[in-house]
């Protein structure tokens, strides 16, 4: 699914009438696909009392439109407008037929009548601003919008629900606007938008469903970037004959762990294991095995000299490099550690010119050790994954976390170029960027995915995923969406505070399983 810019949409809106879809058409599929979803989020309607504030153009038109269809399907409907709408509104008069309650802002004297059925109402819906508005917001539709804040502020029950976008969020950058509102939920029109996928503006949205309006999906098939989807995915993961070995599902060579660390290692090996991979072993100080053996069973072990206890001795880059012809992946970084002896053994591995190896998985500390090479990517020419998070992110960049949270597509898309490895920027929403300009993102945001080794399966996930045959970016997307998935199953059985990462291992054959029910 294409995420689009506020000029991509409008054009491809333009050209529906190409296929003989008019604008008010795509304005009744929006109306009636938004409350439809609208349905799906709220359960039964009749209990609803629903406050649609309107804005004076096509987005108050498809609110209007979700107006009345809530309102068929029983649900108590008020609508205020908070500007002058153009004559004749088709939209409004249905509206007005049905007997759905309106006032307008500018009968509304100090606003009593929004601040009552504000208090009344348990779900608010933001129809006032959508794509169109590019400027600051002011008069009544900031003071609606200011008024609606205080009263969320004051009744954290209340729902909010955006369409298309909270009003004053830009489209294209995910800047806010100081009157823009918090959202529980963001149902966007056809297609998802830029700025809902960049801070503050990824914040604002809350959950992001996207409804389809009925524009053909060929006007948009030259776009970049998109957004994932289950179909996608299941059309990407490996199929598994009935008559294979270990060694048809490939084999991860897994550099992780250290004294500090121990269980990096445990999390990194067990999610390359749980997405299919068919042999990983562990690379490890020799005096860890003993204790990694104990509960990381399923996998071979390859014990490394130490320079002191639990951290590998950089001697050890002879032993490793006789074992990478036997690999298809090296997973390298979690929890290593960056004492010296790792980083003279990191760069050994990965900066010494002729060195053969696999296609290389980096996360964590080796993306730290990395960062402080200067013009690392000359001196790394092989394949790889890079997995940051924003703060790794900007110390390989040279840059402030600010900077990369502010366009994180943009940002993953110039270091994939610029380095020639595909990249997984991790966060609420992660971005996967390959080298050739592909940009893919991950719909999902779960703040329970925030604590400490989840960011290890992840990057197992996405070794195995590669081990199993497919290309660089397809294994990245494939680990980056199962990672999400599983997170959101977990979080539907358990809630999203005190996950673990250990809790995502179990789940992720389930969500290969669901993925392929598609």
């Amino acid at each position: 699914m294409k995420i689009v810019t506020v000029s991509q949409m409008q054009k491809a809106e333009r050209e529906c009438s190409r296929f003989g879809i008019s604008l008010g058409q795509l304005m009744e599929n929006a109306g009636k696909a938004f409350a439809a979803e609208v349905r799906n989020i709220l359960g039964d309607l009749q209990k609803q009392k629903i406050l649609i504030l309107v804005g004076p153009g096509n987005n108050g038109g498809d609110g209007l439109v979700a107006a009345r269809y809530l309102h068929d399907w029983g649900a108590r409907v008020r609508v205020y407008p908070c500007g002058k709408r153009s004559e004749p509104d088709p939209n409004l008069e249905l509206a007005q037929k049905r007997g759905i309650s309106f006032r307008e802002a500018d009968a509304d004297p100090g606003l009593s009548q929004l601040k009552e059925w504000l208090t009344e109402a348990t779900v608010v819906i933001d129809a006032i601003f959508g794509t169109g508005k590019s400027r600051a917001l002011s008069g009544v539709f900031a003071e609606v919008l200011d008024c609606l804040g205080r009263v969320k502020k004051e009744r954290p029950s209340l729902q909010l629900i955006a369409l298309d976008l909270p009003s004053g969020l830009n489209a294209d950058t995910g800047a806010v606007d100081p009157h823009t509102p918090q959202a529980d939920n963001t149902i966007t029109l056809g297609f998802p938008k830029l700025g809902l996928f960049n801070l503050p503006g990824a914040e604002k949205a809350g959950r992001i469903a996207v409804v389809d309006i009925g524009i053909p999906t060929q006007l948009v098939e030259a776009i970049q970037p998109e957004l994932l989807t289950p179909g996608l995915i299941s059309s990407l993961l490996p199929r598994r004959a009935p008559v294979s070995h270990k060694g048809t599902f490939g084999k991860v060579l897994a550099f992780t762990g250290s004294s500090n660390y121990i269980g990096a290692a445990y999390l990194a090996c067990s999610g390359t294991i749980r997405v299919g991979a068919g042999l990983t072993t562990l690379a490890i100080a020799q005096s860890l095995q003993p204790v990694l053996a104990a509960k990381l069973t399923e996998v071979t072990y390859l014990p490394l000299p130490e320079s002191s206890p639990g951290l590998a001795a950089a001697g050890c880059i002879d032993l490793l490099r006789q074992q990478m012809p036997d690999y298809d992946v090296l997973l390298l970084g979690c929890g290593i550690g960056q004492g010296q002896s790792t980083v003279d053994l990191i760069r050994a591995l990965l900066l010494s010119p002729g060195l053969k190896l696999p296609p290389v998985v980096l996360d964590a500390d080796g993306l730290n050790i990395l960062s402080r090479v200067p013009d690392w990517s000359k001196e790394f020419p092989g394949e790889a994954i890079l997995t940051p998070h924003a703060g790794e992110m900007a110390r390989l960049l040279g840059c402030s976390i600010e900077e990369v949270q502010s366009n994180r597509l943009e940002a993953a898309r110039e270091a994939a170029a610029k380095w020639h490895k595909t990249i997984v920027l991790k966060g609420a929403y992660t971005v996967i960027s390959a080298p050739d300009g592909q940009v893919r993102v991950s719909p999902f945001a779960n703040a329970g995915l925030a604590s400490a080794g989840t960011g290890d399966v992840l990057a197992g996930a996405v070794a195995g995923m590669l081990a199993q045959g497919l290309s660089l970016s397809e294994a990245a997307a494939c680990g980056v969406y199962l990672h999400g998935l599983a997170g959101e199953l977990v979080r539907a059985e358990m809630g999203d505070a005190g996950m673990l990462a250990s809790d995502l291992l179990p789940v992720l054959p389930r969500a290969i399983r669901q993925l392929k029910e598609v």
